[in-house]
């Protein structure tokens, strides 16, 4: 099987700048991850655009699903900021039903010694095997349908609705 991975930004690949003391979104971490993470699959990185969720426009998600169409593989894994993760992947499932597609993030950047980042990868890759067309997301040890999941902000966290 091969994997095409499609980043977006959002807070998987967020990073520490000192000088400005901010967070900015840096470059995509999932390759590395993978690597370490002694991934045997067939996969390829494709960073599309460095955004935060809050920031994506109707464009960007059409951007997203013209990326996810133009795939050489029908097994697609976006990461992207948890905020509007459900928004997109229900346009990935309206305009792109015959792939299957796994959304992931992170709710903490991965560059931090306590994050979910590579535990939400490995679910997200697991599950990417496992599933039907359509779109899932992946997060918090769960797999979920995009029509029937929301982002608890309250709880920090993705709840089945």
């Amino acid at each position: 099987m091969k994997i095409n991975i499609i980043t977006t930004g959002g807070t998987i690949d967020k990073i520490y700048f000192d000088a400005k003391s901010d967070y900015q979104i840096g470059d995509p971490v999932i390759g590395a991850l993978l690597n370490r993470m002694g991934m045997t699959l067939d996969f390829k990185v494709h960073s599309l655009m460095r955004k935060d969720s809050l920031e994506l426009t109707d464009n960007d998600r059409q951007h997203i699903v013209d990326a996810v169409k133009q795939t050489d593989s029908d097994h697609i894994l976006v990461t992207h900021g948890t905020d509007t993760m459900v928004e997109t992947g229900k346009w990935l499932l309206e305009h792109a039903p015959e792939k299957h597609v796994v959304l992931t993030g992170a709710l903490q950047p991965a560059a931090f010694r306590e994050t979910d980042a590579v535990f939400n990868i490995g679910c997200a890759i697991g599950a990417l095997q496992m599933v039907g067309p359509g779109a899932w997301i992946a997060m918090n040890g769960q797999l979920f349908d995009v029509t029937r999941v929301t982002k608890n902000v309250a709880a920090n966290r993705f709840e089945s609705v």
